[in-house]
């Protein structure tokens, strides 16, 4: 009998350990695609709201595309407070989207991203007033931690006066922080559905992105040049539709603890690829903010042990 286990185990084990490795590997191939959204930001040289139509009329064809072929449009119902959820996390999606690629070409790609990716703290935050959730002294002080190496890392404190009064750098930080806000919130508020599924969430934020934003390419211009609309069309089909389905496959196959530090992947991306592209560098204080900040985040993202 224990030997009848023993195989059981053994031939289990196997296809698991495979599933985990392939998950891992989707993980990173995703946050290594979200990490070069920048660039096609940058490239794309339109407005932020246009941008954000765009990314939102071609993610959600690519999404609906991939439901038709995967045979999940079923979940694309929705029923009572559902469509209020889908709304105003829609909305919310397209403000922190607009912040974001505003606050791009501002403060640039590297420090955007690693701005943004401060939202895990807002969570804890949001959680803690508005789900009156738990917050337990380490993620109080890795809250801390991570708004000090925010300080370091936005590249605010070596800043001259001269370069900090004839820029608009705060005011990219600032949007920037915005992005995060309502990226937060948008996670606060998915939180409180459970019915709607991820891919519903993310097809309808979509298309309320659209509606909300129709106005836009009328407003301040369509693209005039066919490598814009290429880069736009990247920003939906790759870093919307596509970058989904690997994510969300990936996470299915990984327990919190890898999901948590494989997210990093993302503003690690976006780092090398703003110095590889246009050779912008981070200085020594913002390592340093990168790195306090990557360890306080990793702190309040991992699981507690049962």
């Amino acid at each position: 009998m224990h030997n009848t286990s023993h195989t059981l185990l053994s031939s289990q084990a196997g296809p698991k350990t495979q599933q985990e490795r392939s998950g891992q590997w989707l993980l990173v191939l995703g946050g290594m695609l979200l990490g070069t959204v920048g660039v096609f930001v940058e490239e794309a040289e339109q407005h932020a709201l246009v941008t954000v139509w765009f990314r939102c009329a071609f993610g959600a064809l690519a999404l609906l595309a991939w439901g038709l072929a995967s045979g999940r449009t079923a979940e694309l119902r929705l029923h009572g407070r559902s469509w209020r959820v889908a709304c105003a996390t829609g909305c919310l999606m397209v403000l922190n989207w607009a912040l974001f690629f505003a606050a791009i070409p501002r403060i640039s790609i590297a420090v955007a991203t690693i701005v943004f990716h401060i939202q895990p703290i807002w969570v804890i935050l949001f959680g803690a007033l508005f789900l009156r959730e738990r917050v337990s002294a380490l993620q109080w002080l890795a809250t801390l931690v991570a708004l000090g190496g925010l300080v370091l890392s936005s590249g605010w404190v070596g800043m001259s006066r001269a370069d900090a009064s004839t820029s608009d750098y705060l005011l990219g930080l600032l949007l920037c922080l915005g992005g995060s806000l309502s990226y937060a919130a948008v996670t606060i508020l998915a939180k409180t559905e459970t019915v709607i599924t991820p891919y519903a969430l993310a097809c309808w934020q979509c298309v309320v992105g659209v509606a909300v934003l129709a106005w836009a390419p009328g407003v301040f211009g369509w693209p005039a040049q066919p490598a814009a609309w290429a880069w736009l069309a990247g920003l939906g089909v790759l870093h919307t539709g596509l970058a989904y389905v690997v994510l969300f496959t990936g996470m299915a196959r990984l327990a919190l603890g890898n999901i948590a530090v494989l997210q990093f992947v993302y503003p690690l991306t976006a780092i090398l690829v703003d110095w590889c592209v246009y050779g912008r560098t981070l200085d020594s204080v913002q390592t340093m903010g990168v790195a306090l900040m990557a360890g306080a985040l990793w702190t309040v993202r991992k699981p507690t042990p049962a």
